[in-house]
């Protein structure tokens, strides 16, 4: 527990059998539950995770890919379930530093927000974001203030948390299930009067290659920033159910 409060991470993850071993084992001892939660990878990422040995590591698997958002959906389903009192994501691609874990966690557990994003253009390590990405995120993120109302900085950070009322307020099954899901997020946040806040984190890139490509920006901008603005009035593509799109380890 983290300052009396059950602290759940969702890692949602994507070929990361590579990188996804870093990322548990740096997890904080905080921590009272890791749910993995592997996108249909075609390489070892269930895996890793169900082979792990650390018995606050849960997997549950997607049979198909239905994308970073609904990964993300279904962890925090199975956060709810199991009590948390704030659930926190943390990818499993290492880009997010742990030591940054207690300083998301702290305003959601204090009261003093409902959902916190790190913003990575505020720390002193920002000069470490790759031009195009920052050009990408910023680009968005003035796109996704015009259309929530919210005060946001960088919307395209993962690193986030959420508290447990605030969660059980939201219809997870609507949201976004690809890129632009962070966005579509903050909508609902916005539409639910929902308190967000950001704090710095640090800016973490290895050798891995950017998801974000140009015609996300166009899409996210066209497609999920108008779901906001007109009071999400449009429709996300039909989800297979949860129970039957994914499956628990012991399941396997």
């Amino acid at each position: 527990m983290f300052l009396g409060a059950r602290v759940a991470v969702v890692v949602p993850a994507y070929r990361e059998e590579r990188l996804l071993p870093k990322t548990l084992r740096t997890m904080p001892a905080f921590v009272d539950r890791v749910i993995v939660v592997d996108d249909a990878s075609p390489d070892g990422t269930s895996r890793v995770a169900a082979e792990w040995g650390d018995s606050r590591v849960e997997l549950a698997r997607h049979l198909e890919n239905r994308g970073v958002g609904a990964a993300i959906a279904t962890g925090y389903g199975r956060a709810l379930a199991d009590g948390a009192d704030v659930v926190a994501v943390m990818a499993g691609d290492a880009q997010m530093d742990p030591v940054d874990l207690p300083g998301v966690l702290g305003p959601v557990i204090a009261g003093r927000a409902d959902y916190v994003k790190g913003n990575r253009f505020v720390h002193p390590a920002s000069r470490d974001m790759p031009a195009l990405r920052r050009l990408g995120s910023a680009t968005l993120s003035a796109l996704t203030r015009a259309a929530t109302g919210l005060t946001v900085d960088d919307t395209q950070c993962g690193y986030t948390a959420i508290g447990r009322a605030a969660l059980a307020r939201l219809d997870l099954a609507s949201l976004w299930p690809r890129f632009g899901y962070p966005n579509d997020l903050l909508g609902l946040l916005a539409q639910n009067a929902l308190r967000v806040t950001e704090v710095p984190v640090r800016p973490v890139y290895g050798d891995e290659a950017s998801g974000l490509r140009p015609w996300h920006v166009a899409s996210i901008a066209g497609v999920v920033l108008r779901r906001a603005a007109l009071g999400r009035l449009a429709p996300p593509p039909l989800l297979p159910d949860t129970c039957a799109g994914c499956q628990a380890a012991s399941d396997a």
